[in-house]
């Protein structure tokens, strides 16, 4: 931290979702269901994707990976929250919201770039199937996750560094349920440039090179779809990257939605209501949205709910 005459913050006090005393055991209750929704949906699809033969193929192992990270996100949040909820100090400590922090942006980059890789490989499977086999490789894929998570642990390292190079002096209250940047570059007391440029620049860049990946796949995969002649063919390529897009969706429309508000209009309590959703609320509606709607999904858990020793054992 910068030096001077300040009393620095060791620890800082997180406001949460609301700061109502009457509403912190109903919140404790919802949230502590979608964590353990959220533990229970991400984990069996990690477990399917892992066991069952029929599940070894690009898209299911970035859905496996995707699931992780849903894990990862969720639980870097959720512990420290729900416990929030229960007690009347609702610190954490300077380095425990840096490591926070970090692992948020771990969990999230890599989402994004996950993301546009799972579209990326429909693009492949619909466009071109007769390369998938050599496009979207086993090789590949580890490669691609590889460079993923690089990536993703090299922005959370040089965004939560530069977040934490100020100096934050008299005030420790977070208005948030969890250690972000935007309402701790607000508690600085030193000139907070470089750290905001960092956190713009970074979220700009990977969410836009993200985007163009999306936004061309899919544009690529409706021409190719509109193009089948038979209702039976369209319905099926359809069929496979409509899970996809529901999840792409959701994902991008809320961060658009924090990004593209008029300045105005910007609030934290907004962000913070925005938040919710995509670290706690996204992280359970995916194991939902790839179970109910796939077919594969649906019948490899048939299997290991018939004989999940079998299963197993086939590993």
């Amino acid at each position: 931290m910068a030096p001077g005459n300040h009393t620095h913050v060791t620890e800082f006090i997180l406001m949460g979702v609301s700061g109502r005393p009457e509403l912190q055991i109903p919140f404790f209750c919802v949230f502590l269901i979608v964590y353990g929704l959220t533990l229970a949906g991400n984990l069996g699809i990690v477990i399917l994707t892992s066991v069952d033969s029929q599940l070894q193929t690009p898209m299911y192992f970035f859905l496996k990976h995707l699931a992780i990270i849903n894990l990862g996100n969720s639980s870097v949040i959720a512990p420290k929250m729900l416990v929030n909820f229960l007690v009347a100090k609702k610190t954490i400590s300077y380095y425990g919201c840096a490591a926070q922090l970090g692992g948020f942006l771990v969990f999230i980059v890599a989402e994004i770039f996950v993301l546009a890789a799972m579209a990326y490989d429909r693009y492949v499977a619909i466009c071109s199937p007769l390369l998938y086999r050599a496009v979207v490789s086993p090789g590949i894929c580890l490669l691609l996750m590889a460079l993923i998570y690089s990536y993703s642990l090299t922005t959370a390292l040089t965004v939560s560094s530069c977040v934490f190079s100020v100096s934050y002096c008299s005030s420790n209250v977070i208005n948030h349920f969890y250690c972000d940047n935007v309402p701790l570059l607000a508690l600085s007391c030193s000139d907070t440039y470089i750290p905001e440029t960092a956190v713009f620049t970074f979220s700009g860049t990977n969410l836009f090179f993200s985007m163009i990946v999306v936004l061309t796949s899919y544009f690529n995969i409706i021409l190719a779809i509109l193009r089948i002649r038979s209702s039976e063919g369209r319905h099926k390529a359809f069929s496979t990257c409509a899970s996809h897009m529901i999840a792409v969706t959701v994902f991008y429309g809320t961060l658009l939605f924090m990004y593209l508000q008029p300045r105005t209009n910007h609030s934290l309590d907004t962000d913070k209501m925005a938040s919710v959703f995509y670290t706690l609320v996204i992280p359970v509606l995916n194991p939902l949205i790839y179970s109910l709607r796939n077919k594969d999904v649906k019948d490899a858990l048939k299997r290991f709910l018939d004989n999940p020793c079998q299963l197993f054992q086939s590993v």
